[in-house]
């Protein structure tokens, strides 16, 4: 087996590389990724988030950037691809390439090069913190990613209902193994519980309550944060903008107490 598919992608100016990563879809993993990207850089950090997801790039549109393409430079005799940036932090993604309404019909060796090269071949700069958003799942993505990058560790997101900690925790096993051996960060709950409006001082816990908690226990890892169910989340994510411009204080509580407890975790490598 040819020694370049473990050859690991230097990229000297970034100093922690962090993914985002759930076992099943629809539990707000890239939501996370988003908002904690922005998180880390309103607390003056350099921020990139990757969109890692090549069969399902949400990124773009998540941050209102979608019609945008990134530029070129020439660093050495290469060329080079300068991020978008929006909200101060840098994004790549495989959507910025697509045109809109089309997929993406890769085999698993072309998705693994094609991600290579957008982390190879971007002029990333100094960065404190990169976020990578896998997709969901354990295939070809993750491991290239894993074999490529030096990762700082990983986030595992989850719902707190039982089949949603099942997909998870396959996730977190996976970066347990002996031969990837990626430290898990913590994990981060969302959709935790409801609380209407009109009742401020109450919560309804529609998806069950403490499965992340559980998880992290037998992960022996922290609890980071538990992101309550809020319409607006979704709505600004609609609209290309992010948690900081609605109204509800405990979203914004929240993605701000998992940025602190990540550069806490962290700060040694900064």
């Amino acid at each position: 087996m040819s020694s370049a598919l473990f050859e690991k992608i230097e990229m000297p100016g970034v100093k922690n590389i962090i993914v985002v990563a759930s076992g099943k879809g629809g539990v707000g993993k890239s939501t996370v990724a988003a908002n904690l990207a922005v998180s880390l850089t309103r607390q003056g950090l350099t921020t990139a988030l990757v969109d890692a997801d090549l069969y399902g790039p949400s990124i773009p549109m998540m941050f209102g950037v979608q019609n945008q393409k990134p530029s070129g430079i020439v660093t050495d005799g290469k060329e080079k691809i300068l991020p978008v940036e929006k909200f101060g932090v840098k994004l790549l993604s495989i959507g910025f390439y697509m045109p809109a309404g089309q997929s993406l019909i890769w085999r698993g060796p072309m998705a693994s090069n094609g991600l290579t090269q957008l982390f190879r071949d971007t002029e990333w700069g100094e960065i404190d913190y990169m976020i990578v958003d896998f997709p969901p799942g354990t295939g070809d993505i993750q491991l290239t990613t894993i074999q490529k990058l030096n990762l700082t560790g990983a986030i595992i997101v989850t719902t707190p209902q039982e089949i949603a900690l099942s997909d998870a925790r396959k996730a977190a096993a996976m970066f347990t193994k002996p031969d990837l051996n990626v430290p898990i960060l913590g994990v981060v709950e969302n959709m935790s519980w409801f609380t209407p409006v009109s009742h401020p001082d109450e919560k309804y816990f529609i998806f069950g309550k403490g499965g992340g908690e559980k998880l992290a226990r037998e992960f022996n890892t922290p609890l980071l944060g538990q992101i309550p169910l809020v319409l607006e989340i979704g709505d600004v994510s609609d609209r290309g903008t992010t948690i900081y411009n609605q109204p509800d204080k405990e979203v914004i509580k929240a993605f701000d107490n998992i940025s602190n407890a990540i550069y806490e975790l962290t700060e040694v490598r900064l």
